[in-house]
């Protein structure tokens, strides 16, 4: 895929307008995943290859700012998988596979995120012509942030209240078309456009969506899980969590996402930090590597370990996903709240973290790291987006609260599942009596406080498991960065160590002495530990971290492609003083260029032939 060189030719994608970086984002879209077709045919992809294409490594250097198919695999398709019934998964997979329709997923609305109960779009049934009537209430019950959905999409799964026999059922999802196949305009009864420039994945092409009295199918509602009869009978689904399968797997995919950013970052900081120099020690000598400054060290190699930690943590987690769903398949439920409670967190503390380290790796890179082709601003935008998108990180963390209270209080009269089962343990009377200042003794304390510990312990064990195969020098430094990390978050949750564990002053003292000696340690194999990730200079796409070091070169080869071209910046829509904020929402959505046409030229020159096969 990096070989196709029509990708990367061309102006940089910061000198292009809006517009223009959607229309280059659909070409560069249709020749990746035309490539993914090829090795479909040839069977060398499956559709859990997807989430290496749309996101994370690959995916950020073919797709820099995001795709506007990316929707289509990592949430259109998934939830056929995962909500439609054998009969309608014959009717739109192989639709969905080979691209012969387009999709996104359509969920949050103008007023509301990640409150789902709160949705205000209705799905109606008229049991006398056995359909349903789709229709948007309110300005606020307009579909906003699905990818794809502005230009982009023909079909979309949307989620909708679900009415019948004038009762309402809650949430169900639909599959509704919104464009026309042939012409690609919006269908009538389809209120349809793009939301406007955002801080960062202007080339995902978010779109909005309304309704009126949009008239679909019957069987156009996912019923693996639940049905609607054609008299209008609800037949209740056996577990209403079961719908939100495909959110699940969209937050297993975004922890991977964030390890091969945070991989991209830290590889680029620590290269150029091994490139610069800065002060002379003694008059005359040569200036130091910036590397060798301790608090350099203190921003960058916390951010190392993360990534391996993370990234141990991820695998785990998709092993874990693929045995509950295998479980849910033969009818056991029993461990869906655990895995659910194991998202929501694992999303949550991977991506706040991220966002946290790759900010101290731009940093780390000083003025050097504000320009745009050293990748870091682009990055951030990426990783600080997943805060909040597919669930904001405050009420993620709270629904695995929610999930470790009520675990708690069960301790006694149920088997706890694998991942909480140090509840238990913890629980014990003198669990930690005494503090250690050892990688096991701060995990420990962790499990007293119940903070971080999914990450941390499994970082340590599975790291324990890899030094039985791996050469003496390998194994001191991996356990370096299992040091690392545990003292690093010791440190930065020392409150809740004070709090409740008999740590003492002189053992965080001992603590911070730790943590210096293991950052002056891990020096020597810094620049080789981020090598370790084997990321091309492709994949980078950063001035300051490419791997021959000709750092300066490349800033000023990078300046030169600039045409001056200025662009004028959007006032505020959600501070005016009137308070009309969805209303600005939609006005300022209206002036993007994309909403001029209802049909963008892409669609006729690249989406229709790669639809048909024909490219």
């Amino acid at each position: 895929m990096l070989s196709k060189r029509e990708v990367f030719d061309g102006v940089p994608e910061e000198y292009l307008s809006h517009k223009e970086r959607y229309e280059n984002a659909i070409r560069n879209s249709v020749v990746a995943f035309s490539l993914v077709r090829k090795m479909q045919e040839e069977g060398k992809t499956s559709i859990n290859n997807y989430r290496d294409v749309v996101g994370g490594l690959l995916g950020s250097s073919v797709l820099r700012d995001g795709s506007p198919l990316g929707l289509h695999y990592i949430m259109f398709m998934p939830a056929i998988l995962n909500q439609a019934n054998e009969e309608q998964q014959e009717k739109w997979l192989p639709r969905a596979w080979n691209c012969s329709i387009i999709g996104s997923y359509a969920q949050t609305e103008l007023g509301h995120g990640t409150f789902i109960r709160g949705l205000e779009t209705t799905a109606t049934y008229d049991a006398a012509t056995k359909q349903f009537v789709l229709h948007s209430p309110t300005l606020t019950a307009y579909k906003w942030w699905p990818g794809g959905l502005g230009q982009t999409a023909n079909y979309c799964i949307v989620v909708a209240q679900l009415y019948t026999k004038g009762q309402c059922h809650g949430i169900h999802s639909f599959i509704i078309q919104v464009r026309d196949e042939e012409t690609h305009m919006p269908l009538p009864g389809i209120k349809i456009g793009e939301i406007g420039a955002k801080l960062g994945l202007n080339a995902v092409n978010n779109g909005f969506l309304g309704f009126d009295n949009y008239r679909i199918p019957r069987t156009n509602m996912l019923m693996k899980h639940a049905q609607v009869l054609e008299d209008g009978t609800y037949v209740k689904s056996r577990h209403s969590k079961l719908n939100y399968g495909a959110m699940v797997f969209v937050r297993v995919v975004i922890v991977f996402d964030m390890v091969n950013y945070l991989s991209k970052a830290v590889t680029i900081a620590t290269r150029f930090s091994a490139v610069r120099r800065q002060c002379q020690l003694k008059a005359g000598e040569t200036e130091c590597q910036i590397l060798d400054y301790v608090t350099q060290q203190h921003k960058l190699f916390v951010s190392i370990a993360a990534a391996h930690a993370f990234r141990i943590t991820a695998n785990k987690l998709w092993l874990t996903f693929n045995e509950v769903n295998e479980q849910l398949v033969e009818g056991n439920l029993q461990r869906l709240p655990e895995l659910h409670a194991l998202a929501c967190c694992l999303k949550a503390v991977t991506t706040a973290d991220t966002a946290a380290c790759v900010e101290r790796c731009r940093l780390a890179c000083g003025g050097h790291g504000y320009m745009m082709s050293s990748s870091l601003p682009l990055t951030y935008g990426l990783v600080t987006a997943a805060c909040t998108y597919e669930g904001e990180n405050t009420v993620l963390l709270l629904q695995t609260a929610r999930f470790l209270v009520k675990t708690y209080q069960q301790l006694d009269s149920k088997a706890l599942t694998p991942t909480v089962a140090y509840l238990k343990t913890a629980a014990a009377e003198r669990f930690c009596v005494g503090w250690s200042n050892t990688t096991e003794g701060i995990i420990r304390g962790f499990q007293v406080v119940a903070m971080r510990v999914i990450i941390m312990s499994t970082f340590n064990e599975e790291v324990q498991e890899m030094s039985r195969t791996v050469s003496p020098q390998l194994k001191e430094v991996l356990h370096q960065l299992v040091d690392l990390y545990c003292t690093y978050w010791a440190l930065e949750k020392l409150s809740d160590l004070l709090l409740y564990t008999p740590i003492s002053q002189k053992e965080v003292e001992s603590l911070r002495l730790r943590y210096e000696e293991t950052l002056t340690n891990l020096r020597p194999n810094a620049v080789g530990l981020v090598d370790a990730f084997d990321l091309r200079d492709e994949m980078l796409q950063s001035t300051l971290g490419s791997y021959d070091g000709r750092v300066y070169e490349r800033l000023m080869e990078e300046a030169m492609k600039s045409p001056l071209n200025a662009e004028p910046m959007l006032q505020s829509t959600l501070g005016s003083y009137d308070g009309r904020v969805y209303e600005r929402l939609m006005e300022e959505a209206m002036k993007s260029p994309l909403n001029a046409e209802p049909v963008n030229y892409t669609f006729h020159k690249y989406l229709k032939p790669f639809m048909q096969g024909k490219l």
